[in-house]
């Protein structure tokens, strides 16, 4: 037995084989059943090749299904690859390239993309197909149907002994051109992201026993995370969730009245989701419906940051919640965490505290002291990645060692606080120098979303002949309201310095995001580029 994620799940399998592990799409499984699907699923996957260190794409909306495929892959000691549901066939060309699949496992609905790109997949020998309502013909590339997969094969659990070593892949969204995978040891990935470390004290876990061990002395949480499975961040939601003995709940997709029923019907005790983007409609859902939440006790943001206006509005929903903000990337695993009440002060911007492993570094990769108002690049210790699947000149790009020890340096800069907390800046590469001052988009985008009528933000920098560039928002009113662009300005002048205010504003109707909630610059820019703005100032 070692820290591998197949393991982890097995034990709580035997601490707690009655209780319910996952509830999605009016469907619901027991540990014990969980377990035996994904060993016949594991067993069927051997029949047809698949072994140690072999990739299985998983091209899934969330279901019970995706999880089932993710624990089959890691009990053979193969890789469970994430493929985004929303990508177009050039995409998925590249993917199922890039990462060397051997097999999939697909919803029935997207047959017609799959038929599309499979002649240019040629070692993608094996296809299984989970039936979702769609009527899709997948016969001409002799596609399995998955429960009939299954049926044939053992579920008994009776595969070889698993290792720490054994990698776990990410390929993650990014921000511009192509996703990369992201190679962790399942021991690191585990101690980072997994409940292999309590995220408020820094203390590492003792060992394999103690998650499920404590599944077996209560009832466990019921845990809902809103995001889809192909990310990483709700992908360690679950298993974290799941490794402790605790109810998992989901929504097929997004959908806000959904997720108020799910939190209504089962209960749900620890809600999380990804920053404004999700965190704004569930808002506006359950202030439209008549919704029993007394059950959350939690609620909390991962891969991206409430805006400060957004917890205090939560707060007043919710008094009782805890509100917390966990920061970190599919490079970084969890770099830093903040928790609020109600009685809290939230006044404060963008501020988490870091992790006993996060460090800032300078442009040089140096040490930065731990003095207020220090700026630097958030860099990790500890457990960390590998580095990029198939990408050396990458990986020693973000991978360096400092001072004997090996660190995570993703990009993203923060400033030290006086209070021993850090102010997240945003990603380096989208910094805006403006006149030799540096001006972090993640900063003004919080102070533009606490105006009362700014539902979404973007800020870019704008070609500009005096200042070189100048500080651009791309914005998405509050529905049914029309911004006032000088008491908008106004507004933000209270909340950061004049230089970083925005001199041209573009109003949307939608400001785009990535599936994972996370900013889409790229298109906020292009935005920026092809329409005259709205209000230059």
């Amino acid at each position: 037995m070692a820290l591998n994620i197949a393991d982890l799940l097995e034990h709580a399998v035997d601490a707690v084989p009655e209780r319910t592990a996952v509830i999605c799409g009016g469907r619901q499984i027991t540990y014990g059943e969980l377990d035996k699907r994904a060993n016949q699923l594991a067993h069927h996957l051997a029949s047809v090749g698949v072994g140690k260190d072999d990739h299985v794409g998983i091209y899934s909306r969330n279901s019970i299904e995706s999880m089932e495929a993710m624990f089959a892959a890691y009990k053979l000691r193969a890789r469970a690859v994430n493929v985004n549901f929303r990508y177009v066939a050039e995409e998925l060309r590249y993917l199922f390239d890039n990462a060397d699949l051997v097999a999939l496992i697909h919803e029935r609905q997207f047959t017609d993309r799959v038929a599309e790109v499979l002649p240019d997949a040629p070692e993608l020998k094996h296809v299984l197909v989970v039936e979702d309502g769609s009527d899709a013909d997948y016969s001409g590339y002799n596609g399995v149907a998955y429960e009939e997969a299954l049926a044939r094969q053992s579920a008994e659990r009776d595969f070889g002994e698993r290792s720490a070593d054994d990698l776990y892949i990410l390929y993650t969204g990014g921000t511009t051109g192509y996703p990369k995978g992201v190679m962790w040891r399942q021991e690191d990935v585990w101690r980072t992201l997994g409940g292999g470390i309590d995220f408020l004290t820094g203390e590492y876990v003792p060992d394999e026993w103690t998650l499920a061990n404590q599944a077996k002395e209560g009832p466990g949480l019921v845990r809902m995370p809103v995001s889809p499975l192909i990310h990483g961040a709700a992908q360690w939601a679950a298993f974290g969730a799941l490794f402790a003995g605790s109810s998992v709940v989901f929504v097929p997709q997004f959908d806000a009245h959904q997720v108020w029923r799910e939190i209504q019907e089962h209960k749900v005790n620890v809600l999380t989701m990804v920053g404004d983007a999700m965190g704004k409609p569930l808002l506006a859902a359950y202030r439209e419906g008549n919704y029993d939440a007394s059950s959350l006790v939690a609620i909390t943001s991962h891969a991206a940051l409430f805006s400060q206006s957004l917890k205090h509005e939560y707060l007043e929903e919710f008094p009782n919640a805890v509100l917390t903000d966990a920061v970190g990337a599919s490079e970084s695993g969890f770099t830093g965490i903040s928790m609020i009440s109600k009685d809290s002060d939230h006044s404060a911007g963008p501020r988490v505290n870091f992790s006993k492993q996060a460090v800032l570094v300078d442009e040089d990769n140096n040490l930065i002291e731990p003095k207020p108002g220090a700026v630097g690049k958030m860099a990790r210790g500890g457990h960390v990645p590998i580095g990029y699947y198939k990408d050396p000149e990458k990986t020693k790009s973000i991978f360096v060692e400092i001072d004997g020890k090996r660190y995570v340096v993703p990009g993203d800069y923060a400033r030290y606080e006086e209070d021993g907390t850090v102010t997240l800046l945003g990603r380096g590469s989208q910094t805006i120098n403006t006149g030799g001052e540096k001006v972090y988009p993640e900063e003004v985008e919080g102070a533009l979303k606490s105006y009362p009528d700014v539902f979404d933000a973007l800020v870019v920098g704008v070609p500009d002949e005096r200042w070189g560039n100048r500080v651009g928002a791309v914005i998405q009113p509050s529905e049914g309201t029309s911004i006032d662009a000088g008491a908008l300005s106004d507004h933000v002048r209270t909340k950061i310095a004049g230089y970083k205010v925005p001199r041209s504003l573009w109003f949307v109707s939608e400001v785009r995001r990535q599936p994972s909630g996370k900013p889409d610059y790229t298109w906020a820019k292009s935005y920026a580029e092809e329409h005259d703005a709205d209000i230059t100032v």
